[in-house]
């Protein structure tokens, strides 16, 4: 990083700028996918449970909810990821 400052040349940017652009790999998208599941799971499942009063049925709609939209999340996440627009 002190580099590019001292030197400050076009090269150097044009490279870093290459490596910031670099494609995530699968695996990277299915490991965001679970995360982002669980967090989102488990707010489905307090909201389920203030609405419906029942936990049994908080903890079925979470089961449910978190296979769909973790197979939903990774197909979204491939998508935008192949999109050049905003990179």
């Amino acid at each position: 990083m002190i580099d590019q400052v001292l030197t400050n040349s076009a090269q150097t940017e044009k490279a870093t700028y290459k490596k910031d652009v670099a494609k995530e790999k699968p695996i990277r998208s299915v490991v965001k996918s679970i995360s982002w599941r669980i967090v989102g799971t488990i707010d489905t499942m307090i909201i389920s449970w203030i609405v419906t009063g029942h936990l049994n049925t908080a903890l079925l709609i979470g089961g449910v909810e978190v296979v769909t939209k973790m197979v939903l999340y990774f197909f979204h996440e491939r998508i935008w990821n192949s999109i050049k627009w905003g990179k």
